[in-house]
């Protein structure tokens, strides 16, 4: 009998810390060796002239969602986890969303119901609280947290999500009290509001229109709002999605005062701007880079990269949020094309996230490779209480794996991708970076860009509470 059900032979392991040529033994779909020249397995890859990487963690997917009346989401949990690992990705955190008066114990089963024996990549909750009243918070938020939810999202913007000061100071409490860590979507409502009544009253009503009504300014203003709420209420929050430089530095000035204060950020902030939503109508492709907070300019690409060179941001996720273009129900808008507020809001990414990173970064000498594992992988982990489970290579951690190409040349397009859009935003964008090969738990899911998994081998992951959700600590509390 041989030792081993799988040896992943001759690659160059990558982790965040570490970079080191040996042989991977996989038995149970956990890894149980780390060796030079294994030989005893019933199956062998060899891994020769690749780097070896954790499989990549995707801490911020939206799929099967609700987007409004007439508005449908391009991906379901099949198509969605599909495209994951088709991307290189093993695990995936979509959100549970609490629509308003419904019970988020309910939602929450309704989720899981959606994703039962759909999913090929493994997966988790967050929870988004759209209705924190006293049952919510009292009740079923602290029940949820116990039983593995340790992580939940608030918006402060959409007319249908967003929550006033004073309900964001009650979650906040919540969150201090059950040890979970919040995440919040900074944008000001009221502001935003104001910007597009001003916009359509003056006709301004294009796609490009989206990114004036939503300037920096208001991610600023919110971002700080969040940040002075956390710190009086003393617990940690995540600020999502950072599109440029004066959230950035919000957060960064956060961080120096020693605040417990993280911060994420996304591919479309460093690949695309705000020229991209240009077009006169809808009927042109401005619609199809919708999302928000939206793409800057190439100011702000600097600021992200400072941002991540200098530790502001620990994780780099996709915010997939994905409709069809030439589709009534998707950003061809089914109001009548009166105006940018009703193109649906976002834009696939979770199969293109892995390969604009490393090219943009590791290929162009803005990072290490290293510090790609650490931006993709094991920050995700580490961050909402996976780990050691996932995100690093490690005897005992689950063999999940992903076999990568440095030097391999590709061009993102629509045509070979697996997500339920029918466009990509990023099509024709060369890169230099490639997955191979994704192994989940110690099986080949995805080799040369075919998905071999089996439909419903992702598993549902309860997770710990953050580590990185601790309060500081206010005399006196």
């Amino acid at each position: 009998m041989a030792d081993f059900d799988l040896i992943v032979r001759g690659g160059t392991i990558v982790t965040a810390s570490d970079t080191y040529r040996a042989d991977i033994g996989i038995r149970a779909g956990k890894i149980a060796s780390i060796s030079d020249a294994l030989t005893s397995g019933d199956k062998i890859i060899d891994a020769s002239g690749l780097l070896v990487m954790p499989g990549g963690i995707d801490s911020h997917v939206h799929l099967s969602q609700a987007s409004g009346p007439g508005i449908t989401m391009a991906d379901d949990f099949e198509s969605g986890t599909r495209s994951a690992i088709a991307g290189g990705n093993t695990t995936i955190l979509p959100f549970a969303v609490q629509p308003r008066g419904e019970s988020l114990r309910a939602i929450v089963e309704d989720y899981h119901r959606k994703a039962d024996g759909q999913c090929y990549a493994d997966h988790s909750f967050h929870l988004i609280i759209t209705d924190p009243s006293p049952s919510v918070l009292g009740q079923e938020l602290p029940a949820l947290v116990e039983d593995g939810y340790t992580s939940f999202k608030v918006f402060m913007t959409y007319d249908d999500m967003v929550l006033n000061d004073r309900e964001l100071l009650d979650v906040f409490d919540c969150a201090r009290g059950t040890g979970a860590l919040v995440m919040v979507h900074c944008e000001g409502y009221d502001s935003i509001k104001y910007m597009t009544r001003k916009l359509e009253e003056a006709g301004k009503i294009a796609p490009y229109y989206h990114g004036i009504s939503r300037p920096q300014i208001v991610e600023r203003e919110a971002a700080h709002r969040a940040i002075s709420h956390g710190e009086l209420v003393d617990v940690p929050i995540m600020i999502v999605h950072v599109s440029g430089r004066e959230a950035m530095e919000q957060i960064r000035w956060a961080q120096q005062r020693g605040l417990k204060v993280y911060g994420e950020t996304c591919p479309q902030y460093i690949a695309l701007t705000e020229d991209d939503m240009k077009g006169f109508n809808f009927d042109e492709s401005g619609a199809k880079y919708v999302c928000s907070p939206p793409p800057r300019d190439h100011d702000s690409w600097e600021a992200i990269w400072e941002g991540i060179r200098g530790g502001v941001f620990q994780t780099f996720s996709s915010d997939h949020c994905p409709f069809k273009y030439d589709s009534v129900e998707g950003k061809l808008n089914p109001k009548g094309k009166t105006s940018f507020r009703y193109v649906p809001n976002g834009i696939p990414g979770v199969e293109t996230r892995l390969p604009i990173l490393f090219q943009k970064g590791v290929t162009e000498g803005r990072i290490t490779v290293n510090q790609f594992v650490a931006l993709t992988s094991t920050n995700h982990a580490k961050m909402y209480g996976l780990y050691p489970r996932k995100g690093g290579i490690g005897v005992g951690f689950d063999a999940d794996l992903l076999l990568w190409d440095a030097g391999r040349r590709e061009v993102i397009r629509q045509d070979i991708l697996h997500h339920g859009s029918d466009y990509t935003p990023y099509e024709g964008m060369a890169v230099t970076g490639w997955p191979v090969m994704t192994i989940l738990r110690g099986e080949v899911a995805c080799e040369e860009g075919k998905v071999t998994g089996v439909k419903g081998a992702g598993a549902y992951l309860r997770r710990e509470k953050s580590p990185f959700a601790v309060p500081r600590g206010v005399a006196g509390w």
